[in-house]
């Protein structure tokens, strides 16, 4: 096992991979920016090293300042946490190169799931279910592209082949539209992700976000953790996720787990992953691949006893998996509130200073946050300050811990979406649960 480590990200996260590199007695080092002198996993980190200004490009986007922090404190590997640079190729690329463990999946492979039309040609080849459509780049034969679209039925959706976060994709409902939605959605790509590659696939209307949580060692072997329920969406963010998803037989969990585990085998996979589906009509789809941890892995664990971040770490120090597929097993329901600083209403970020905070707590509730008295939410980064989980026996247990623990929780002194948390769950439609990926949109009447 390692003997110390770097931890190249900010907030909850950072303190989450702190707290399992204690339990597994490894040294930390938190790098912050100088707007982050103050967070918690600095303060309790062993070492810790400014590296840059406040802006993200200048602190944590910095790959040299990242890698000099690990040279300068004999740190043996660096662990990205989710965001930032943790699906960066270059950056893992430089990481191994400069003689450090990246504790996460090889270049090459978060290069091939990077590019979305490279990781639905890789998994159609795995035999993973995806979207029809062929997956090709788009060229600028019009005439091309409009009988592709016939052939794939209206609608369709053009999506940039480097997007992500809920960027780069542009629905088309008609022929007439089609042409002007491409080259919108070209130049939207090459500002956002220096590649204005896009494809087209069939729309799905009514589909639920389904995705499989992977684990795969140095030695060829893969478990599945089943999956999650991602569908209480805000314009493609994440708001509310639970596991197991309600409705997904365990037949179909055990179907789909195996295929997501062979094809890490046949890509080469290392580390933690999640493979994320569109459900519709008792059918998975794939849409992509994520080669990291997950904000949501939190539900995974409350459901399976497992830590997956300890998992990431033996993994990176080329230790074989500590359980086997046949020692996963599914207890109870659990739900994860994301926690953000911003207006319940219209969604504005709130920075500013945290007069009072008091965490819930009770059976089955766990919260994860950087937060404490007196803190204050810098406004340069994501307005995510936590993550509020809820286990229980079944699914009605869960939300009703959950509805327990929001109105417990205090966070004074800056706007949170607390309240629009508690709207969701006592939702008749959430509670009942299977809603689409729209349904949250709808109810806010944000479309």
């Amino acid at each position: 096992m390692f003997d110390k480590i770097v931890i190249a990200n900010r907030g909850e996260i950072a303190l989450r991979i702190l707290r399992a590199c204690r339990e597994l007695d490894i040294k930390t080092v938190a790098v912050h920016s100088i707007a982050d002198r103050d967070l918690k996993h600095v303060r309790l980190a062993d070492e810790a090293v400014c590296i840059g200004p406040a802006s993200s490009t200048e602190s944590y986007l910095n790959i040299p300042a990242i890698i000099s922090a690990a040279e300068v404190t004999d740190a043996e590997a660096i662990h990205p946490g989710y965001g930032f640079l943790s699906e960066n190729a270059d950056f893992s690329e430089k990481v191994s190169q400069s003689g450090f463990i990246f504790i996460g999946p090889k270049a090459e492979t978060i290069r091939l799931m990077g590019d979305k039309i490279s990781a639905k040609k890789a998994m159609q080849e795995a035999g993973i279910p995806c979207v029809p459509g062929n997956g090709d780049p788009l060229g600028d034969d019009n005439a091309s592209n409009l009988k592709m679209a016939q052939e794939i039925g209206y609608p369709v959706i053009i999506k940039a082949a480097g997007g992500g976060g809920g960027r780069g994709m542009r629905t088309v409902h008609t022929e007439a539209a089609l042409v002007n939605a491409i080259t919108m959605t070209k130049a939207e790509a090459s500002v956002a992700f220096g590649n204005d590659t896009v494809y087209m696939e069939k729309f799905l209307e009514d589909p639920r976000h389904i995705e499989f949580q992977v684990l795969a060692d140095n030695f060829g072997t893969v478990i599945h953790l089943g999956e999650r329920d991602c569908s209480m969406q805000r314009r493609h963010q994440k708001v509310v996720e639970e596991a197991p998803a309600p409705g997904i037989t365990e037949e179909e969990r055990n179907r789909m787990g195996t295929l997501c585990a062979k094809a890490c085998v046949d890509i080469g996979y290392r580390g933690a992953g999640t493979f994320e589906f569109l459900y519709e009509k008792g059918e998975f789809y794939f849409i992509e691949m994520n080669t990291r941890v997950q904000v949501e892995h939190p539900v995974t664990e409350m459901v399976t006893g497992f830590d997956i971040v300890k998992e990431q770490l033996r993994i990176a120090a080329n230790e074989p998996l500590s359980i086997t597929q046949e020692q996963v097993t599914f207890t109870g329901h659990a739900i994860e509130c994301r926690l953000n600083a911003e207006d319940p209403k219209n969604f504005m970020p709130c920075p500013g200073t945290i007069d009072q905070f008091h965490m819930p707590g009770g059976p089955g509730i766990r919260c994860e946050t950087h937060i404490y008295n007196s803190y204050v939410v810098p406004p340069y980064y994501d307005s995510m300050i936590g993550k509020l989980i809820a286990h229980g026996d079944d699914r009605n247990s869960a939300i009703a811990r959950m509805k327990t623990a929001l109105s417990e929780m205090i966070i004074d002194g800056i706007k949170t979406n607390i309240p629009l948390q508690q709207d969701i769950m006592s939702d008749s439609g959430f509670v009942q649960g299977g809603r689409n990926i729209h349904y949250l949109e709808k109810k806010l009447g944000l479309i």
